[in-house]
């Protein structure tokens, strides 16, 4: 098999794929390359040609990568970003810390009273000003695909099961009971449907048989919403039970089912962690050493 040993020309173009693939397209890319169409359809032919496979399909019908595509975007994405962790890496070694620091939360992630996310970003500042934070808000499966891929250095979400796949440092408790409307009458309320949505507890509580299934929601806002209707009950997080409590008089259920988990900072295992990240978790750890985890 011939080696492909690629050049600096060559990561330019790989850098114009991987930006066309992320904005969907030639057009949507324009702007955020400052490249015009035809620049951009030249820097991705020679990378095909390079290559000696066809990355994408462009044309009438739109812009879609091929599955060749698919794994180059995926491999050289994680490539580059590797290479742009070079420079704060050395700076590092000189007591400098420099560079983006990529983290992805879960929703609502700051409205815990236990979170000291802002705080520890604060201090992070104070003591890197140098370093950049990028901050997303993802899904649980969304934060775990991120890891894998190498787009976020540390994922705060909830730890519902042990691997080795990831690391964890508890942070502090969350806990999630059933709610439904007080303006239902007590004895209707357990007959009510629970809103369903993809989350560990949802499902075994539905598994249990003790509940009808109900209509899907695509986040807590959405379950709010459903049993604020006074027509369902849903799973929700206390404290963020607790906030729509006092706008739409939802009531959390007492002989409910109660599941509590440690919101955790992650990382994936196999991956060292950077100078910035580790002082990051250092941040994390320090702030929430007060929380109790029992």
């Amino acid at each position: 098999m011939k080696k492909i040993d690629f050049d600096e020309r060559d990561l330019r173009s790989l850098r114009v794929f991987c930006g066309v693939a992320q904005a969907g397209g030639f057009a949507a890319a324009e702007k955020d390359l400052f490249l015009s169409k035809a620049s951009i359809s030249r820097h991705i032919r020679e990378v095909e040609e390079r290559l000696g496979v066809r990355l994408c399909e462009r044309g009438p019908s739109g812009f879609k990568l091929t599955p060749e595509g698919e794994v180059a975007v995926k491999l050289a994405s994680s490539a580059l970003r590797s290479l742009e962790r070079i420079r704060p890496e050395i700076d590092a070694v000189h007591g400098v810390l420099s560079g983006c620091l990529s983290i992805g939360i879960g929703e609502h992630t700051i409205l815990h009273p236990e979170s000291r996310f802002p705080e520890a970003l604060a201090r992070m500042h104070d003591l890197a000003p140098n370093v950049t934070p990028e901050i997303s808000v993802m899904t649980f499966t969304e934060l775990n695909q991120a890891l894998r891929e190498n787009r976020v250095d540390i994922a705060i979400r909830g730890k519902y099961a042990d691997d080795g796949e990831f690391t964890y440092l508890p942070l502090f408790l969350e806990t999630h009971r059933v709610y439904a409307s007080k303006r239902v009458p007590k004895r209707v309320r357990k007959t009510l449907p629970l809103v369903m949505r993809s989350h560990p507890y949802v499902l075994q509580a539905l598994e249990s048989g003790e509940y009808i299934r109900g209509p899907e929601a695509g986040g807590l806002e959405a379950i709010g919403v459903l049993i604020a209707t006074k027509l369902y009950q849903g799973i929700l997080p206390t404290y963020y039970g607790e906030l729509l409590t006092k706008r739409y008089s939802l009531e959390l259920q007492a002989q409910g089912p109660s599941y509590s988990h440690a919101i955790c900072a992650v990382t994936e295992s196999i991956r060292p962690i950077s100078h910035r990240g580790k002082l990051f978790l250092n941040i994390l750890k320090e702030l929430h050493s007060t929380a109790d985890l029992r």
